[in-house]
C-alpha cells in the first residue's frame, strides 16, 4: 500500500512539473539572409529591400509575385547581376506562429543556397518546409520570369 501511494504521489508531481513547462517562443521575426554582415546583400543597409534607386549600375532587383501558401504567403525578391542570380531576399513568409518562423529560419537559408548554385528555381524543396518550400519556388520562377 505504502508503494502504490508513493507511485500515485511521484506520477502528479512529474505531470505538475511537465505541464508547467514554458518553452522558448521567438521575440521577433528574423528574415533569412545568407550575408554575413547583418543585412542581406541587395539591401539598401537598413535591412530592408534594395530599391531600383540603390543598385548599382548593371545590377538589376526583381520582386516575384506573392505565392500564397497553407500557412501564409511567400515572397522573394532576387538580385541579378550581370544575369547571374547574386542574393535573394524574403519579403513576405509565414508568420502567424513561432512555429512558422522557426521554420522560414531553418528552410530559406537553404532554399536561398540551392538557388545560388543552380542558379534557377530548379530546386529541391526542404523537407518538413514543403508548402514554403513550394511558395517560395513559385516567387523565385516568377521573379526570373520576370526578370527575362
Amino acid at each position: 500500500m505504502r508503494r502504490v501511494i508513493l507511485a500515485i504521489t511521484g506520477t502528479i508531481a512529474g505531470l505538475v512539473a511537465l505541464l508547467s513547462f514554458r518553452s522558448h517562443v521567438p521575440s521577433a521575426p528574423v528574415a533569412a539572409s545568407s550575408g554575413s554582415s547583418g543585412t542581406t546583400a541587395g539591401s539598401n543597409g537598413t535591412g530592408q529591400p534594395a530599391t531600383s534607386a540603390s543598385v548599382p549600375a548593371g545590377d538589376r532587383v526583381i520582386d516575384g509575385n506573392v505565392a500564397n501558401t497553407v500557412y501564409g504567403p511567400v515572397q522573394v525578391q532576387v538580385l541579378l547581376k550581370n544575369d547571374k542570380i547574386v542574393n535573394v531576399n524574403i519579403l513576405e513568409q509565414p508568420s502567424s506562429t513561432a512555429h512558422d518562423l522557426q521554420i522560414g529560419q531553418f528552410a530559406f537559408p537553404q532554399l536561398i543556397s540551392e538557388t545560388k548554385s543552380a542558379q534557377s528555381a530548379k530546386i529541391d524543396a526542404v523537407s518538413g518546409a514543403s508548402y514554403t518550400s513550394a511558395g517560395y519556388i513559385k516567387s523565385l520562377q516568377s521573379a526570373i520570369d520576370n526578370g527575362a
